[in-house]
Order: structure tokens, then sequence, then C-alpha cells
């Protein structure tokens, strides 16, 4: 990871440089930040009660928006189910698709690789789900309207897993998380509140293959949120 983000010949944990250290909480957990918060989305009693069995179901069955019309599979998430750590990005993509599994193509591979550099693994103590549960066509960004259907189910996915900290991986997984329009610049280095839970933020995977630049900036995230969490397990 640390060779394909050119920081290195492979992800290991390290010291951080002294940018990401100055980024880096000490024995407590960083202020949360303030946004200007969006509207609430609309409460949903139905999807607040559902088990894992259900909430599985009823995304499967899903036709709630446009996206149902295209997909070959929903994808609710992957992982252990009573994680500290929740992994959130935005939608799946083609062989999401095909596969019915969150981050499983070259941005899954990174993210790993990005999970193995803080000590971490796909199924064990992490929780990885999306935005929205279909892909959008084109693997586009989903739309607002698209990403506050699909909210519930997300919602109630955190609800039932109760993580420690929420890792934000991109600007529309953000701003539903956040309800905030607020950019990805301006919200890395920083703990921001849902609900009691600290959430993070930092670029999405699939951005990082695009924009190989910033994953040193991503390594600087992967630190905060290390010593993020740290913190949170302190006595």
């Amino acid at each position: 990871m640390l060779r394909e983000m050119g920081l290195g010949p492979v992800w290991k944990l390290r010291a951080p440089t002294s940018s990401a250290a100055a980024d880096e909480p000490g024995d407590s957990v960083a202020p949360v930040a303030q946004v200007a918060e969006m509207p609430p989305a609309a409460p949903s009693p139905a999807t607040a009660a559902m088990d894992w069995s259900a909430l599985a179901a009823n995304v499967a069955a899903c036709r709630q928006c446009g996206l149902c019309e295209a997909r070959k599979l929903a994808v609710l998430g992957v992982g252990d189910r009573n994680a500290d750590w929740l992994f959130v990005g935005e939608g799946p993509g083609a062989e999401e698709d095909q596969r019915g599994e969150p981050f499983v193509g070259q941005a899954g591979k990174l993210l790993d690789s990005m999970l193995a550099a803080i000590g971490l693994k796909r199924g064990e103590d992490v929780y990885i789900a999306n935005a929205v549960k279909c892909r959008p066509p084109g693997n586009r960004t989903p739309t607002p309207e698209e990403t506050a259907t699909c909210w519930p189910y997300l919602e109630r996915q955190i609800e039932l897993i109760r993580p420690k900290l929420i890792v934000a991986l991109g600007r529309p997984a953000a701003q539903t998380l956040l309800r905030t329009e607020i950019k990805i610049g301006a919200a890395r280095g920083k703990c921001f509140d849902y609900r009691g839970i600290p959430v993070v933020v930092s670029y999405h995977p699939a951005y990082l293959l695009r924009t190989p630049l910033d994953k040193a900036r991503a390594w600087e995230d992967l630190c905060f949120m290390r010593h993020t969490m740290k913190a949170l397990k302190a006595p």
C-alpha cells in the first residue's frame, strides 16, 4: 500500500510525518467539529425495528428509487457485526454489483491495504458498508435523493453494530452521515459526532486510485483515525 501510495515499499505501521502528527490527538479524542447541518432525514419506524435478517431481505427487495432498475445485486455490507470500526463508502461499483459485497475491486484492494496499515483486517472488528446499496449507473456519484432514500438502511446498520468509530470514505458518505455539505478537505483531521459516535472523514479509495498525489494525505488520515480509536479505548 505504501508502495502504491509512493510512500515506501510496503504498508507498515510507522511514526507519522510531521504534518500527520500535527493532526493527531494525544490521550483524548479530538474536540467535536461543528458543522451547519441540513434538515434531518425523515424517521423510518419500520426499518428501525428490523434485525439483520429483515434488513438484508428488505435491502435485497428494495425498489424505492431508480437505482434498482439496473442493479444485479443490492449490497448491504460485510464484516463483523459487533465491530468497533465502521467504514462507510458511497456505493457499489461494477464488481460489487456482480458479487454482492462492498469494496471487492481495485478500490477494495486498496482499502484492505489501508486497513492492514493500522493493524486492521476486513471482517475482524471491521464492518464495511455504503451510503447507497445499489450501483449507480456508470459508477457515477449517487445523488442526494438516492442517498436520502437509502439512509434508513445505513441508519439501522449503525444502530445494530454500535461502532466506537465511524470512518466516512468520500464526500457522499460524509455528507450523508453528517447532514452537511462540507467538503473533504475541510473535514479531514477533525472529529464529528453522529449520535454520540465520533466520525472521521477521509478520501474514498477509488479517488486515491485516480489522484495518487493525495495518498500521502490519506496516510495522515489513517494515523489520525488510529489515534482517535486508541483514545476512545483508553481507560
